[in-house]
C-alpha cells in the first residue's frame, strides 16, 4: 500500500524526520489503524512505516530503505538497541560512573522502533505500546524479547496515550511472573519501587545521571521539591533533607527508601509544592525543582511558565548565597533555554546573580536522536546563587 505526502513532509522526511502529520497527507487508502505502509512523494519513495488514519501523527517511520517488515527486521533492531545499552552502560561502568540493575533497554522512535518502550528491572520487564502498528506485532515483540533477553517475565503497562491511536488502555501480565516489589541498586543506592502499580513505576531511570552529578553539590541542608521515590534528596546525602510530595503512595516509598540507604536526619511533607512554598520559612544550600510535566502541549505552555516562574522565584528566597537549584523540565514544551530565561527573570526579582553550573538530559539509555527533537523531553540545569 502506498501514502502519497506533500512537499513540507517530504522535506522533513530528508532531515530523517519520523513523523508525518495527518494534514500533510495527499492521499491514502483504505486501511486498517496501523497497517505497515510505503511513503511517497510523486513518484518518489521516501519511507516505510505504520499509518494511523485515527491519529494526528498519522504516519511514523520505520525505515527510509525499502524493507520488509516482518519478524527478522524487528529482531535486528531490537538486538541493535540491547548491543548499544550492554556497549554504554559496561563502557560507564570501566569509568566508575554508572552501575545499576535496572535501565531502558527500547526507547520508542529513538531506537527506531515508534509506540514500543521496554525497561529491564534485573529480569523483570515492563513493556509499553503506544502505537496502533506496534500493537499489531505485540506478539512478535514479546517472542523476541523473550528470545534476546530471557526475561523472568514480562508485564505490560498501559498508557493514556494509547487512546489517541484507538487502543485500549491496559495493564496486565504478558509472560512468565514478574516481581510487584522491586529493589533498583543504583551507583551503590537503592529504591524500593512497585513494578505494577500505577502508571509508571514509581522511579525516574532517565534522571540516573543527574542524580549523581547533582549530588556533588549536595552539603548542610537539601530541599527536593515534587520527591517522587526521594532519589534526589537521598542521593545528596546532606545533615538534613526535607522531601516535599503531595501523594501518599510516593511519601510511603520515599521513607522506604530513606531506611534502605540508611539516611538519617531527614523530614517529608505530604504537601502541594505551590502551597508548601507560601509558607516555608528555612533555608537551604541544594534545592531540587523536577515537577511533573505542567506543558504536555504547545496549549498548555503559557500556564507551565507561570507556574515555573513562581516554583522559582519562591525557591530563590530559600536558596543561601552559594547554595544550587537544580531545575528539570521532562516537556519538549518547556525548554533548557525557557528554564534559563525564567531563572533569569526570577533572579532580578530576588536581586541575586544566578551562575550555570552544568546542563544536564536524560540519561545515555533513552536516547536523543538530533533528527527527532522531539526525543530530548528532559532538559535540566544546575545553578548557583551569587
Amino acid at each position: 500500500m502506498k501514502v502519497y505526502i506533500n512537499k513540507n513532509a517530504y522535506e522533513k522526511l530528508k532531515k530523517r524526520f519520523v513523523w508525518v502529520y495527518k494534514n500533510e497527507i495527499q492521499k491514502a487508502p483504505s486501511c486498517d489503524p496501523g497497517s505497515i505502509v510505503d511513503v511517497y512523494y510523486k513518484d518518489k519513495f521516501v519511507a516505510v512505516g505504520f499509518y494511523n488514519p485515527l491519529s494526528k501523527i498519522s504516519i511514523r517511520v520505520l525505515s527510509f530503505e525499502k524493507t520488509t517488515i516482518d519478524r527478522e527486521f524487528f529482531k535486528n533492531i531490537i538486538l541493535k538497541a540491547v548491543y548499544r545499552r550492554t556497549r554504554t552502560l559496561n563502557h560507564r561502568i570501566k569509568l566508575n560512573q554508572s552501575i545499576t540493575n535496572s535501565y531502558r533497554v527500547i526507547h520508542s522512535e529513538a531506537d527506531f522502533l515508534p509506540g514500543l518502550i521496554v525497561d529491564k528491572y534485573g529480569d523483570n520487564l515492563i513493556l509499553s505500546i503506544t502505537t496502533a502498528g506496534m500493537e499489531n506485532y505485540k506478539g512478535v515483540i514479546v517472542e523476541i524479547l523473550i528470545e534476546v533477553l530471557k526475561p523472568k517475565g514480562i508485564y505490560e503497562k498501559g498508557d493514556k496515550i494509547r487512546e489517541k491511536e484507538g487502543l485500549e488502555v491496559i495493564d496486565r501480565l504478558l509472560y512468565g511472573e514478574v516481581d510487584d516489589e522491586f529493589i533498583i541498586e543504583e551507583n551503590n543506592k537503592k529504591f524500593l519501587t512497585h513494578l505494577k502499580e500505577g502508571q509508571k513505576t514509581g522511579f525516574f531511570l532517565d534522571q540516573r545521571k543527574n542524580r549523581k552529578t547533582v549530588s556533588y553539590f549536595g552539603g548542610k541542608k537539601t530541599l527536593d521539591l515534587f520527591a517522587n521515590a526521594g532519589g534526589f534528596g537521598i542521593y545528596a546525602n546532606a545533615k538534613y533533607t526535607k522531601f516535599v510530595e503531595i501523594s501518599e503512595l510516593a511519601c510511603s516509598l520515599i521513607e522506604k527508601n530513606c531506611e534502605l540507604n540508611g539516611l538519617g536526619n531527614y523530614e517529608i511533607v505530604k504537601a502541594d509544592v505551590f502551597k508548601f512554598l507560601e509558607s516555608e520559612k528555612e533555608t537551604y544550600d541544594l534545592i531540587i525543582i523536577d515537577p511533573p510535566a505542567f506543558a504536555k502541549t504547545k496549549s498548555a505552555r503559557k500556564g507551565a511558565i507561570k507556574g515555573w516562574k513562581y516554583l522559582i522565584v519562591n525557591s530563590l528566597k530559600l536558596l543561601e548565597k552559594g547554595g544550587y537549584l537544580a531545575l528539570f523540565s521532562c516537556s519538549h514544551s518547556i525548554t533548557s533555554k525557557d528554564l534559563l530565561d525564567l531563572a533569569l527573570s526570577s533572579s532580578v526579582i530576588d536581586n541575586s546573580y544566578l551562575e550555570v553550573i552544568e546542563f544536564l538530559k536524560q540519561d545515555i539509555d533513552h536516547p536523543y536522536m538530533i533528527n527527532i527533537p522531539n526525543s530530548l523531553y528532559l532538559t535540566g540545569v544546575l545553578l548557583r546563587k551569587h
